[in-house]
């Protein structure tokens, strides 16, 4: 009966962890137009913290607009300076890496088949101080490559990716690029940010409306991680059960057993007897 309390104990802590307030991300959406029309930018990033849109940010004029006041708050920072730089960078750094023609297995061709190219970086701080990082990387909306900061490592998701997968294989400079902005410059602005954000967020902020970019939003290889976790925990908690009863079925077997035994020794001596008594009986 201990273990099993202990076993729904530890269960319900799995499933409950990971859902602290005191985890947050920050998120920055690049999406890279080729060929864009007269009105529209080649290069727009959206910024987002927990979710919610802060700044708007065209690479081309380098002009920002202040999608809540969450932005408002934080313009005045270095670290907002810094910030403006970095994605104004990795704008041209993308549009550099675009694929000469269309990707493979991309037949839907967009303006002579150039594609629209969508990135998401995505850093976050959880509540036990861990710090991670990935990016995510797409056309026309369909996601094709993830790559994780932490180690490195590129995961083709969509055959559409093999092709850049295998383009920044041989250009570590570029995967460089990515971990240090994403590890480094993307975590010291969430840092910096959050001493004026933390209040803010703690208040019910309406999530603004965030235009389609790479899908799923969130970072994937965070959740898939979590859902391995989970379900790892939940195996051991059942063998730990299933083990608990089979040491109790198993010594309740032996105290039987011995009962049994005990009434053999103490009933088996005495037989004799009794049957030389019913044979006399029968005589008379």
């Amino acid at each position: 009966m201990g273990g099993s309390k202990t076993s729904v104990v530890l269960l319900s802590m799995v499933l409950f962890s990971g859902t602290s307030s005191d985890t947050h991300s920050l998120s920055y959406n690049f999406t890279i137009d080729p060929q864009p029309r007269d009105d529209q930018p080649w290069c727009e990033v959206q910024g987002e913290v927990d979710q919610k849109v802060f700044l708007s940010y065209d690479c081309g004029t380098a002009k920002i607009k202040y999608m809540s006041p969450l932005g408002e708050e934080v313009k005045s920072m270095n670290a907002w300076e810094a910030q403006t730089v970095t994605l104004r960078d990795t704008g041209d750094l993308l549009q550099g890496q675009m694929p000469d023609g269309t990707p493979e297995n991309h037949t839907d061709k967009v303006r002579s088949g150039l594609l629209t190219l969508q990135a998401r970086m995505t850093c976050w701080r959880e509540d036990n101080g861990h710090t991670s990082a990935s990016w995510e990387f797409g056309f026309n909306g369909q996601l094709c490559l993830l790559f994780d900061s932490e180690n490195g490592h590129c995961t083709v998701v969509h055959p559409g990716g093999r092709r850049m997968k295998e383009k920044w294989e041989n250009d570590r400079a570029v995967m460089d690029f990515f971990r240090t902005v994403s590890m480094g410059a993307c975590q010291a602005w969430l840092q910096a940010f959050l001493v004026r954000w933390v209040k803010m967020l703690k208040t019910s902020v309406p999530p603004t409306t965030v235009p389609t970019t790479v899908q799923p939003t969130a970072p994937a290889s965070n959740h898939i991680t979590k859902i391995v976790l989970v379900v790892l925990a939940i195996f051991v908690i059942i063998s730990i059960v299933a083990l608990i009863l089979y040491k109790k079925r198993r010594r309740c077997s032996q105290e039987a057993r011995q009962v049994l035994c005990c009434l053999e020794e103490s009933v088996f001596p005495w037989l004799p007897l009794f049957s030389w008594v019913h044979f006399r009986g029968k005589r008379r």
